[in-house]
């Protein structure tokens, strides 16, 4: 059975939430080892990485599903928050105008055992529709240095590295990216 065939991709609701938090950790610290250590992966889960339920509350964040179990996720949002959890730094709920402002690209995880079978570039390409469809024009994201290659591949531009402190002392390198839609 093909990707195509045995994935669907569907809005999350409320009750997906703690298969979305196991899942973003098991992505996490299964695909992010060649790029960070196991301190700032620690770190990093529920703050810079993890998952912001805000996108949930506005529809935003959506999960990949095969035979019934979450295997991905992402979502894009109207809000200026660029990354990070709902306990993340950096947080601002404020409206983005379709008209003049980038939609975010947020929180994309895949299962381990999906990993480079290009169901991140499914969910990467739902997500930039719908923000297509709500008015934006263009999509920005604070990559992970995991993520990046492929974000280079679909077209988006790095404009920036950020460096974000973690509670636990270390430092995670994220890179602000960019794509016109």
């Amino acid at each position: 059975m093909s990707l195509e065939t045995s994935i669907s991709i569907r809005v999350a609701m409320v009750a997906d939430i703690p298969a979305l938090s196991q899942l973003i950790e098991l992505s996490v610290r299964g695909l992010q080892t060649k790029d960070y250590t196991v301190r700032q992966i620690e770190g990093a889960l529920g703050h810079a990485l993890g998952l912001d339920t805000q996108l949930v509350e506005d529809g935003t964040y959506f999960v990949a599903e095969a035979a019934g179990t979450v295997v991905g996720s992402g979502g894009w949002s109207f809000r200026r928050t660029l990354f990070g959890s709902d306990r993340g730094r950096g947080r601002a709920a404020e409206l983005l105008d379709p008209a003049t402002d980038a939609a975010k690209i947020r929180a994309i995880f895949v299962h381990p055992d999906w990993a480079r079978r290009g169901l991140g570039s499914r969910i990467l390409a739902h997500c930039e529709a719908a923000a297509r469809a709500a008015g934006f024009g263009r999509a920005e994201m604070g990559s992970t240095l995991t993520g990046e290659p492929l974000y280079v591949l679909k077209g988006y531009l790095r404009l920036e590295p950020i460096e974000v402190p973690l509670p636990n002392g270390e430092v995670l390198a994220v890179i602000r990216m960019w794509k016109s839609l």
